[in-house]
């Protein structure tokens, strides 16, 4: 469909590939300025069953990213990652923190080249591709929404709000930090709700891998982390590292977190309803 709408745009080629083929991701880098890398396998159950796969998309593609964005002279690589890479219980997460750490270190590897390589850590994005919401909606039709429990918590925020804030992390990036944006929760019990007023609520227990909430921003994070009015910015621990970059940011205690469960913003039953309404 993308193609169809765009292909007589010359400024954009389409390309099929995958980041497991460096060769593609070779040829598809030629000439780039700037790479946002987001390919992943994403969803946390697939990744539990399918551990190898896991680990050759979301580790060795990032590699794989890496590796041709360094070869090519791109300027700037924003990698997109997750919360789940925090504290990771699940493989998907701990595929991600990986990812995190090479695309950070990235900028050691490159061995003086001018590529820079920068991560963004958000929370689930509403209505994206295996988001909960087409599931509950088709749920819906039987009466009965299942949860897995009661009290789970998730970041959210829309595709929009995450597209505005990628494009200006990397009009900011340095090289070597990792954003964080100060976005709402909401309750997962509340979406349900939200979508199937009128079904039952089933409690089926906690999946393998999931947890009751999610944290953006660790307490050891904070330790080299900066505040900004709408955004975190965690800073590598690195020599590479200059400490007068984002120097007008806030100090952070050194116990502070930031978790979806403890969060400040929370979006009301109510707003979902509203948010999905405008979907």
């Amino acid at each position: 469909e993308q193609f169809q709408d765009y292909h007589n745009n010359e400024k954009l080629r389409f390309f099929i590939g995958d980041v497991r083929d460096k060769n593609r991701l070779y040829r598809a880098m030629n000439g780039v300025d700037i790479v946002i890398h987001a390919a992943a396998l994403k969803q946390v159950p697939t990744c539990e069953y399918n551990p190898i796969e896991a680990v050759k998309t979301n580790i060795d593609g990032a590699a794989n990213v890496i590796d041709a964005a360094i070869d090519n002279n791109v300027e700037k690589v924003m990698a997109l990652s997750t919360d789940k890479a925090v504290h990771p219980v699940n493989l998907y997460g701990a595929t991600k923190l990986v990812a995190e750490k090479l695309f950070i270190q990235g900028n050691t590897y490159s061995g003086g080249r001018k590529t820079k390589f920068s991560c963004v850590r958000y929370g689930n994005v509403m209505a994206s591709r295996g988001s909960v919401i087409p599931i509950f909606q088709e749920q819906r039709k039987n009466g009965t929404v299942t949860i897995t429990d009661k009290n789970m918590t998730r970041f959210w925020i829309t595709q929009e709000q995450a597209v505005r804030f990628i494009i200006d992390c990397i009009e900011k990036m340095k090289g070597g930090e990792i954003f964080v944006p100060k976005i709402p929760s909401m309750k997962i019990i509340d979406l349900a709700q939200a979508i199937a007023p009128q079904s039952k609520i089933k409690i089926t227990g906690i999946r393998p891998g999931e947890k009751i909430k999610e944290v953006l921003l660790t307490g050891e994070e904070a330790r080299h982390a900066k505040e900004f009015d709408k955004y975190f910015v965690v800073e590598p621990e690195y020599a590479f590292w200059s400490k007068s970059n984002f120097k007008d940011g806030k100090l952070l205690p050194s116990d502070f977190s930031y978790s979806s469960g403890d969060n400040n913003q929370w979006i009301t039953k109510k707003e979902l309803i509203k948010m999905l309404e405008e979907l």
